[in-house]
């Protein structure tokens, strides 16, 4: 099957039902997107398919056949790192690091759905992302400063 992932096309020849999450990490190499639960609950493993945050360990490879998919490594670069990107720095949100990836681009996908969101809003969506390490108000703090980028306050 031929899979879009950060503008670059790929054939794999994977078992239809292989979650996303394993194509990307073990077929592709990119390995950014991590594994976390494997059940969608912690958020580690989001991705961008057609724009929308999704869950890569429950994706089958099948469905992403035709879509877009953006990972953390196609969301910016070194050079010019994406407004979220940014602000996660500025706000030093990372501790460990391990649910950045998945953080990051749920923050990007509720950014483009809603580029002014409220603490609330902000609470609810990125609730089912977990981050053991507790940076939830930098987390917030990060997703308002990304946003004001995004709309050019």
């Amino acid at each position: 099957m031929r899979l879009t992932v950060n503008r670059t096309e790929y054939e794999v020849d994977v078992e239809p039902d292989m979650p996303l999450l394993w194509v990307l990490r073990d077929e592709l190499g990119i390995t950014g997107t991590k594994y976390g639960c494997g059940i969608a609950q912690c958020g580690a493993c989001t991705v961008h398919m057609d724009g929308m945050a999704v869950r890569s360990c429950q994706v089958p490879a099948q469905a992403a056949e035709g879509a877009d998919i953006v990972t953390i490594e196609g969301l910016g670069t070194p050079e010019s790192l994406h407004a979220v990107q940014q602000a996660w720095i500025e706000h030093q949100v990372a501790q460990c690091g391990y649910c950045q990836s998945g953080q990051i681009m749920q923050a990007a996908s509720l950014l483009d759905l809603k580029p002014d969101p409220t603490d609330e809003e902000i609470d609810r969506v990125m609730s089912g992302n977990l981050c053991r390490c507790g940076t939830y108000p930098r987390i917030r703090e990060a997703v308002k400063t990304a946003g004001a980028k995004m709309r050019g306050a």
